[in-house]
């Protein structure tokens, strides 16, 4: 396959991953706004947002102070943000456009009609409807476009191309999620006046760690691995290391390392080996190990793994030069 058509390939499904996580998150915010707190708790809310996307810089450079309606701004239509919901579903049409005689007539109808859809809404229409309506659509085209890539798309390389930037983008996602989330929803547990058992901190903590759950779509699974209280280890130990967990670090690392072997050429032996080592951290790692050591600091290494694996795919297979954006 050419390295330009598998770099639109890879970017595309990056891009639509991407918007979908962006919603996830917004929506867990707008949920949690709606629970009775401080005004300094819910600048927190917001402000990690900008955090968890390192998009501090650009904000600051935009907006002043942080509020719901200006992070929601930003975050959602605002074109100047190469990260807002529309500048991904923007960029994952165009990516489609380029390989439009590669991808399957549903998938390019799909991806068309999505951006088509969101470039007729402005912020202040989406504001006066319901943002968790508009949240749920941007998740559910998300799905729409993966389900017809699975049920239309010849599993050969541009297949594996599109697995590989959906799985890299999910696990940075998923990573970066639970670092700022897991760090702010153990500060609520731990100032929560309301107490609690479980270590959940009362009716707050609960919210916090189920929304964070809820952010990943991992509450009902919670609920179905677990069957009892919500506890940070716990939380940790199904996002992080459980094999069938689809928004799992390992479930996304042990998919990356597939779709590597079935793509590999004559210089992905190094960036295999990057994934293998990845995958043998996850494979037998143990949550009280991960704890022990540092929850955060963990993450970190992961992330920088993460990162390593996405720049080793574009320099084996992609446009030269092209790196994790």
């Amino acid at each position: 396959m050419l390295s330009r058509t598998a770099d639109h390939l890879f970017w595309m499904s990056r891009y639509t991953e991407r918007a979908e996580n962006l919603a996830r998150l917004l929506d867990d915010a707008w949920q949690m706004s709606l629970v009775p707190q401080s005004d300094e708790s819910s600048r927190q809310n917001w402000q990690a947002l900008i955090v968890l996307n390192n998009l501090q810089d650009d904000y600051a450079a935009r907006y002043d102070g942080v509020s719901a309606d200006q992070v929601l701004r930003f975050m959602i239509t605002d074109p100047l943000n190469p990260s807002s919901v529309y500048s991904c579903l923007r960029m994952a049409r165009e990516n489609a456009h380029a390989v439009r005689g590669t991808i399957t007539t549903e998938m390019w109808e799909t991806l068309n009609a999505t951006w088509l859809d969101m470039r007729t809404r402005s912020f202040e229409s989406i504001q006066g409807s319901d943002m968790g309506d508009f949240l749920e659509w941007v998740k559910m085209r998300s799905s729409f476009t993966r389900g017809v890539t699975l049920g239309t798309l010849l599993q050969d390389e541009a297949y594996h191309f599109i697995r590989l930037g959906t799985l890299l983008e999910r696990a940075d996602n998923t990573a970066r999620t639970l670092d700022v989330k897991f760090v702010a929803a153990a500060e609520g547990s731990a100032s929560d006046p309301h107490g609690g058992s479980g270590g959940t901190g009362g009716v707050t903590g609960y919210y916090r760690w189920a929304a964070l759950l809820r952010s990943v779509s991992a509450l009902e699974v919670y609920r179905k691995v677990y069957r009892d209280t919500i506890t940070p280890a716990r939380v940790a130990e199904l996002l992080i290391l459980r094999p069938d967990m689809p928004r799992s670090l390992r479930y996304c690392v042990n998919g990356v390392l597939r779709n590597l072997e079935r793509v590999r050429n004559s210089q992905s032996a190094e960036t295999e080996r990057q994934a293998g080592l990845l995958h043998a951290r996850l494979h037998y790692g143990r949550v009280e190990d991960i704890l022990e050591h540092g929850l955060h600091e963990w993450l970190s290494d992961f992330l920088d793994g993460i990162y390593a694996l996405g720049n080793g795919i574009s320099k084996d297979f992609l446009v030269l030069g092209a790196e994790v954006g």
